[in-house]
Parts: structure tokens; C-alpha cells; sequence
């Protein structure tokens, strides 16, 4: 009896360590550390090359810029002798990546500024791109990559997706590193959760505390301060390893909706108490025709009164539908009453309708969020 018990003991504990891992997902997945960040890069600069689908010389922005570029290089000219539509102003933007190097080639977005019709075919001339500080951080150069185009003839036009925007692929060239912080001296660092959730934080410090050997503390929803002993060479080392603890998050009950697009997102296995849900449909349809009233003869007389009218016949139906019965058990979940709501052809924006009913009954335990 005793062995019995043992192996039952035994199957149990393996079966809850496999439902564990099975839900268990690596500390980088659902966090991120402070510090290690994307950091914003602009500047302004100018397309050539375009086949008369750039500015208007009405943009004095363009022409000066093109006569001040052309100063650089020896040719001195007035912008009122410029007249050229093959140049456009554009706003040339990049994300420079935690830890880049220089020599690091980077994408770049590049859109219109001005009045130009279409950026195909133009190439990006050498633009310095900085960051918030006004430092620079990266020089783009290139030619476009632009899903659209703006064709123009004899009147006639023709127009695909957004020919104002583009990119570069490798377009700019990393100059300066970012600096990244990593916390005090490199022993002390910020673990940010990408959603908040107090019991996900207080699970993600037990689990650096007993996978990891560290000291972790969960600050509040969002940051867990660690900290952590290692030689100055296996600071990566340790951090890697803080980075692939497992941990399970607790999934939050929402239900997204869009009530623009009609779209329905439920996650976190979100449950419903028991509801009933009745739904009529009242159509009222006005169809109205017009009846031409011609008096007989060929002749019309205005002095007594005698013309062809025009006479509107009004047809009013009003269609009420039986209603139709959903009866939800308690313990569903919101597939299961989204499935049942179709099943009686409601359309996505009445399952919305009702959605929002059943929250305010209090019916739905979960979060619903409308956007």
C-alpha cells in the first residue's frame, strides 16, 4: 500500500512539473533588461534622380537645399534658376539597435516633405542622421526600395499603395555605438516585464532566486532588480543566464474588440457566469416608387390646371423576427459563446453588442477592452 501511494506520489509530482514546463516560457521571452534599447535616428535630406514626380520649385525648402548642396561641391547658383522637378525634401528615419557597432549597416525609412507626386527610382543622397542629443549616430546613402508608384498622362492617372514613402535596405552606416547601461558597475540590473502583472514579477524574482543564484526583488508589476556577483569577463556570462530562466507568466483574462473592424480577440481562456442572451432583429425597409399621373389628350393646360404629376406610392414593412435563445453554462469561455452566437448568424458587431452586455451584467470575469 505504501509503494501504492509512493508512485502515485511520484506520477503526480512529474505530471505537475511537466504542466510547468510545458507552460513555462524563457525570462527574454516576456522582459526585457533596462537599459537595452532601440534609440531613435533622424535627419533631413534629399532624393534625386526622380523622373519629374519631385517637388514643385513653389517648395523653396527643396531649391535651397539643392543650391546649398551644390555649394559643396564648387557650384555656386541662385535657387531662383532652379527649376527642375526631379528632387525631393524628404525626412530620412532609422532605429540604431543596442550594442551596434560602427561599420553596422542599418534600414532607413525615407518619406516626402514636400509636393512630390512619387519617390521611384530616386536615390537618397548622403544624409546625416542624429539622435535626440544631436549627436550624430549613422550616414545614409542610397537608392529607394518603394512599394508604389504615381503614373500620370494625357489626364489620366494611376496610383499604387504610397509612392511618398520608401527604404533603404542597409541604407546607413552605423558611425557612433549608443551607450547602453547595464546598472551600477555592471552587478546590479532592472528586469522590465513587457505586461505588467504583480503575480508574473513576484514568479520571475522566485525563479532568478532558485534557478539563477541571485538576489532578486521584485520592485513593483513591471521591474525586478537582481543582483549578481561575477569576474568582469563573465558579466555577459551571467546575464545570458538570467535571461533563460524559466518562468510562467500568469495569463491575464482580456477580451480585445474593434468595433471599426469588427474583430474579436479573447485570450487568458477568459470564462463567462451563467447568461442568457436573447437577440430580436427589427428590419424596417421604406420602399417608395414614383408613378407618372398623365392626363388624357395630348394637350396640357395650365389654366385648369391640367399637367403631368408625378405621385409617390410608400410600401412600409416591418420585419421582427423571433427572437432567438442562447443559453451559456457557467464555466464557458468566450469561444464558446462566440461559436453559439454565430451558429445563429449574428454578425461580429452584434457579438460585440453582446459582449459588452454580458460585461456589464457581470457575467464576463475577465477584462474587456474596447478600442
Amino acid at each position: 500500500m505504501k509503494v501504492r501511494s509512493f508512485v502515485f506520489l511520484l506520477l503526480s509530482l512529474a505530471c505537475a512539473h511537466a504542466w510547468a514546463a510545458g507552460d513555462s516560457v524563457r525570462l527574454k521571452e516576456i522582459a526585457r533588461v533596462q537599459g537595452v534599447r532601440d534609440n531613435a535616428l533622424a535627419g533631413y535630406g534629399l532624393v534625386i534622380g526622380l523622373a519629374g514626380t519631385g517637388d514643385t520649385t513653389k517648395n523653396r525648402l527643396t531649391v535651397q537645399s539643392v543650391a546649398n548642396t551644390l555649394s559643396h561641391f564648387g557650384v555656386n547658383i541662385s535657387a531662383d534658376d532652379l527649376n527642375s522637378r526631379n528632387v525631393a525634401a524628404v525626412m530620412v528615419t532609422a532605429n540604431l539597435p543596442p550594442f551596434a557597432e560602427p561599420g553596422q549597416k542599418l534600414d532607413v525609412s525615407v518619406s516626402s516633405l514636400g509636393d512630390a507626386r512619387s519617390l521611384t527610382g530616386g536615390t537618397l543622397l548622403l544624409t546625416p542622421l542624429n539622435g535626440p542629443d544631436g549627436k550624430l549616430y549613422a550616414l545614409a546613402q542610397g537608392p529607394l526600395s518603394v512599394g508604389g508608384y504615381d503614373v500620370r498622362a494625357f489626364g489620366s492617372s494611376e496610383t499604387k499603395n504610397h509612392p511618398t514613402v520608401g527604404r533603404v535596405p542597409d541604407g546607413a552606416s552605423v558611425e557612433r555605438a549608443a551607450p547602453v547601461g547595464l546598472g551600477e558597475d555592471g552587478r546590479t540590473l532592472d528586469v522590465l516585464l513587457y505586461q505588467p502583472d504583480f503575480t508574473t514579477a513576484e514568479r520571475v524574482a522566485e525563479s532568478l532566486r532558485r534557478n539563477a543564484g541571485v538576489n532578486a526583488i521584485a520592485e513593483h508589476a513591471g521591474k525586478v532588480r537582481v543582483t549578481f556577483s561575477a569576474p568582469p569577463g563573465d558579466v555577459v556570462r551571467a546575464i545570458s543566464t538570467i535571461e533563460n530562466v524559466p518562468v510562467v507568466p500568469d495569463q491575464i483574462a482580456r477580451v480585445v474588440v474593434n468595433e471599426r473592424t469588427g474583430t474579436v480577440v479573447s485570450g487568458g481562456d477568459v470564462r463567462l457566469g451563467s447568461v442568457t442572451v436573447s437577440q430580436g432583429d427589427l428590419r424596417i425597409v421604406v420602399q417608395t416608387d414614383y408613378l407618372v399621373s398623365q392626363p388624357e389628350g395630348v394637350y396640357v393646360d395650365p389654366s385648369r390646371n391640367i399637367a403631368t404629376a408625378v405621385v409617390p406610392q410608400a410600401n412600409v414593412k416591418v420585419q421582427d423576427p423571433e427572437a432567438k435563445l442562447v443559453s451559456i453554462p457557467n464555466g464557458a469561455t468566450v469561444a464558446d459563446l462566440i461559436a453559439a452566437l454565430r451558429a445563429i448568424h449574428l454578425s461580429t458587431r452584434d457579438v460585440i453588442t453582446v459582449l459588452q452586455s454580458i460585461k456589464t451584467a457581470g457575467a464576463l470575469r475577465g477584462e474587456l477592452i474596447i478600442q
